[in-house]
């Protein structure tokens, strides 16, 4: 198997130049398809050709799926260009295939595996949620038939790829409604299903991705084998819970993604010469929301790795970890995205040209990160852990293993069994209030010139994790009232940027560790100061000065990787 960096790169060479009007692959052919709701010709043949859809395939059923970090990395190059393309030609594969792998035989894991690898499609049919709409509240429902098996009713929309996918994965109710184990999940081959039983609903239109295709079916008194169910009658529920712990460490990546194209969209915009010889980024604000952007992506992206590398090693913390990242990322993008588009002004509203993709962008972004129903159960699922941690966990857990923030050391087998839905400890805070006590040893910092303001930082965010130790202390276990508060909510949002601090720390650490293969830039103390100072305002902490040198190091590297095609992420890979 050729490494990940070497499938990035053909992938990324593939498609070819982003900013070339000439490239029947460029920017300018996925606004103009995306305009038209398809796909560019020639689009998914680069996916074929690469098998993408073997990075969504376990390595041990025949694909090249081992590590969840790297396949947030693989979905980079296709989701900076279009999110309908990355979304609707496998993701939503991985997404539909992945109650199988945490919890199907090993019959129904080879079949979506055949599938997957042959190049057929799978999709999902989920239940419908409290904070959904019409577009996604229907439902199917499963009974037993007279003779044996299964009979599936009812209708479904808002599901991806529903008339291209050959697998389907059913959240069907199997139970009354309102129980806990009302649901349950069944795996369908249409083409082992009646015709006439089975009849598709037509697109429906969506604001942003348009070119991706959301349909409906309905199943009409359907039968299918016993052999259908996936785990057990009644563990819908769990399955969609547990499911959402692997699914949410690569939301960070995809819209890292669209958010990276953003930024380069409008960094070229502010650094193209003027006459005169004056530019954009003669303006100071223009220079803030540059270095914003790339501390919000690189924020981000510590997520990302935490959250997916977490899997493997932490797998019995990581489901705060994974719901963190997921609500963050998302809510990082959209405000940075809205600063830059104050940087372009009229031209944000380009539906071609050199900036359309910035609006395309912007449209994608609410359904990559699956909206506010998908938010909004991030929050749900961190909250309950919290006053577990502030009695049990802050300042008294270990701090988490160095691997957890390297980029690209080995990591155990992935194991989708071991992951918990309640974590029982809280490493990754630990790994904050450790960062407080190495400042005081004389070899931190070993690069940089910004240590005093960092170490002040660092004690700011561990100060603001005692606070909600005191105040989550207070609230008792599965104390609903209390916790379902617009003030704990307010909390658990806090909780989730010290925790983007923490991240961010642990990587920069073990860049110093790293020696001659540093990154000079990761390693250097500018952009944790810059990131920490960013995150610290939208706390209202008490703050040091501006770190003006350090937000001038990391504008540079804005120019830096604008002009050296590399990517806004931890990794700055090359790019077409």
């Amino acid at each position: 198997m050729t490494s990940v960096t070497d499938r990035i790169d053909a992938l990324e060479r593939s498609f070819g130049p982003l900013d070339d009007p000439a490239n029947p692959l460029g920017g300018a052919a996925f606004v103009a398809a995306d305009t038209a709701g398809a796909m560019p010709p020639g689009a998914e043949a680069v996916l074929d050709a690469h098998g993408l859809n073997a990075e969504f395939v376990p390595a041990a059923l025949g694909g090249r799926l081992r590590r969840m970090d790297e396949l947030g990395r693989v979905l980079r190059p296709v989701f900076r260009r279009d999110a309908s393309l990355g979304f609707g030609y496998g993701l939503n594969c991985f997404f539909a295939a992945a109650p199988v792998w945490t919890a199907g035989d090993e019959a129904q894991r080879r079949f979506i595996a055949s599938l997957l690898l042959g190049g057929d499609r799978v999709a999902v049919a989920r239940h419908g949620v409290a904070h959904g709409n019409d577009f996604v509240r229907d439902e199917l429902t499963a009974r037993a038939a007279p003779g044996g098996g299964l009979l599936i009713d009812g209708s479904k929309t808002g599901i991806a790829n529903a008339s291209r996918a050959r697998g389907l994965v059913v959240f069907a109710r199997t139970g009354e409604p309102g129980h806990p184990r009302a649901h349950s999940v069944l795996l369908l081959d249409r083409a082992a299903l009646p015709p006439d039983r089975v009849s598709d609903l037509g697109r429906r239109a969506t604001s942003g991705m348009r070119s991706a295709e959301f349909g409906g079916l309905r199943l009409d008194d359907c039968p299918a084998p016993a052999t259908a169910l996936v785990g057990s009658e009644g563990d819908g529920y769990e399955l969609s819970l547990r499911s959402s712990l692997v699914i949410r460490g690569l939301i960070p990546s995809i819209v890292l993604a669209g958010g990276d194209t953003a930024l380069r969209t409008v960094a070229a915009f502010a650094a193209r010469p003027r006459p005169g010889g004056r530019s954009s980024l003669d303006v100071q604000h223009v220079r803030d929301v540059l270095t914003g952007a790339l501390l919000d992506l690189l924020i981000i992206d510590c997520l990302a790795l935490v959250a997916t590398r977490a899997l493997h090693l932490l797998p019995r913390q990581m489901s705060v970890y994974s719901a963190a990242a997921a609500y963050l990322a998302p809510k990082l993008t959209a405000e940075t995205m809205d600063e830059m588009s104050a940087v372009l002004g009229e031209a944000t509203f380009a539906e071609e040209g050199a900036y359309g993709m910035f609006q395309k962008q912007l449209r994608d972004l609410p359904v990559t990160s699956l909206g506010h129903s998908g938010s909004a159960g991030r929050q749900v699922s961190i909250l309950p852990q919290l006053p577990f941690f502030a009695q049990h966990a802050w300042f008294a857990d270990p701090e988490a293993p160095a691997g957890l923030f390297r980029l690209h050391d080995a990591l155990p087998p992935l194991d989708l069994s071991q992951p918990a839905l309640l974590g029982d400890g809280d490493p990754l805070a630990a790994t904050l209030v450790a960062s407080t006590d190495l400042f005081e040893d004389t070899h931190l910092p070993r690069r940089g010139r910004d240590a005093g303001a960092l170490r002040f930082l660092i004690r700011a965010f561990t100060i603001e994790l005692d606070d909600l130790r005191k105040a989550f202390g207070e609230i008792g276990f599965g104390d609903r009232r209390l916790l379902a508060s617009p003030h704990s909510l307010g909390l658990a949002d806090r909780y989730t940027l010290v925790l983007a601090a923490a991240a961010c720390l642990g990587v920069w650490r073990e860049q110093q560790n790293a020696g001659a293969a540093a990154d000079p830039f990761l390693a250097d103390t500018a952009w944790p100061s810059a990131v920490l100072y960013r995150l610290g305002r939208r706390l209202g902490l008490a703050l040091p000065d501006r770190p003006a040198a350090a937000e001038q190091r990391a504008l540079a590297e804005v120019l830096a990787r604008l002009r050296g095609r590399r990517s806004y992420d931890l990794y700055a890979s090359p790019l077409a």
